[in-house]
């Protein structure tokens, strides 16, 4: 490259230089920096170099000089980000099921780009972590951007919502009409991300999963059901969260093992009546969305906790049964 074909940008070259070639444990020497600014065709000098140091720290870079035997190596030493904070990220970025893999692999790319070439091998290892069943929805990610911007600009959105069938395709519900959906909050639950919004032809609030979402679009009208929602406990309601298929919303009541009391409080909280019923047992109520991924918790349990109420629930924990009885005889 010609010299000094970019020395307008000197300055702008250097920071890039400190940002990606050092950090705290790696320094580079001056000759180390004019060669490397002779490669981005800037031209430089030892005297001139002082100078730029100087700009670049009164600018808000923290560049520090270590002297090493004879040589003095120079470095940035703090960043906005420290390594083990971003390692938390890109953990969460890697673990995070409803962001696909070709996305998580963007995103912690960028992440990568904070920290110099020498830190981000630490990240790349991270990477490597991870086998975790990932969505297979890349809109996800900007369906998340469009349920904030249509709740903050008080709008309606419209989608498509999908279940995958047995030849891993995706199939339409409602036989691929649209919903529309007035947004009232995201719900983060079981690793995944949840949208409650106002459903005006059944006149209810709903959850819905926003990794099935597809085609997503904000609508001009206003959105509906500010009254419904007033009412709602959103975090009791997140914590009777059960799966995509949630249904109606009641109160159920439980007869549970007292081992089962931590079972219950973590996925309740610690809010909830628990009154002792004799020396092995507990009841409680709590409110849950009710659905067949919560009658299937209830059985996971081995018989550990009881539906006692209300009766209809009961009845269908019954049926549940008889048919797995069934099923295996």
């Amino acid at each position: 490259m010609a010299k000094g074909i970019h020395q307008k940008q000197k300055a702008l070259y250097l920071a890039k230089i400190f940002s990606e070639r050092t950090d705290e444990e790696h320094g580079l020497t001056l000759k180390e920096i004019m060669a490397l600014l002779d490669d981005y065709g800037v031209s430089a000098d030892r005297k001139t170099l002082y100078d730029d140091f100087e700009q670049l720290r009164d600018f808000g870079l923290d560049i520090t000089a270590e002297q090493v035997g004879r040589e003095t190596f120079y470095k940035l030493t703090s960043r906005d980000f420290e390594l083990p904070e971003l390692k938390l990220l890109v953990d969460s970025v890697q673990s995070a099921k409803f962001i696909t893999e070709r996305k998580s692999r963007a995103l912690i790319k960028k992440l990568e780009s904070l920290v110099s070439t020498h830190e981000a091998q630490h990240l790349q290892r991270q990477v490597l972590i991870s086998g975790r069943v990932k969505t297979m929805n890349e809109s996800v990610y900007y369906s998340v951007d469009k349920i904030h911007t249509a709740i903050s600009s008080n709008a309606q959105i419209r989608f498509h919502y999908f279940q995958w069938n047995v030849k891993k395709e995706m199939e339409l519900r409602k036989d691929g009409d649209w919903y529309i959906i007035s947004p009232w909050a995201l719900i983060w639950d079981d690793e995944y991300y949840y949208l409650l919004g106002y459903d005006a032809a059944g006149e209810k609030m709903k959850h819905y999963r926003v990794d099935k979402m597809l085609d997503m679009t904000i609508l001009s009208t206003k959105r509906e059901g500010l009254e419904v929602y007033k009412t709602m406990d959103i975090p009791r309601y997140a914590k009777g969260l059960f799966g995509m298929f949630g249904g109606e919303v009641m109160t159920v009541s439980l007869e549970c093992e007292n081992r089962m009391a931590s079972v219950v409080i973590d996925r309740f909280g610690k809010d909830i009546p628990m009154i002792v019923t004799d020396e092995n047992h507990f009841k409680t109520r709590v409110e849950i969305s009710s659905s067949e991924n919560f009658l299937g918790w209830v059985a996971g349990l081995g018989g550990r906790i009881r539906i006692t109420a209300p009766e209809s629930l009961v009845n269908e924990m019954k049926a549940l049964a008889e048919k797995l009885v069934a099923q295996y005889s």
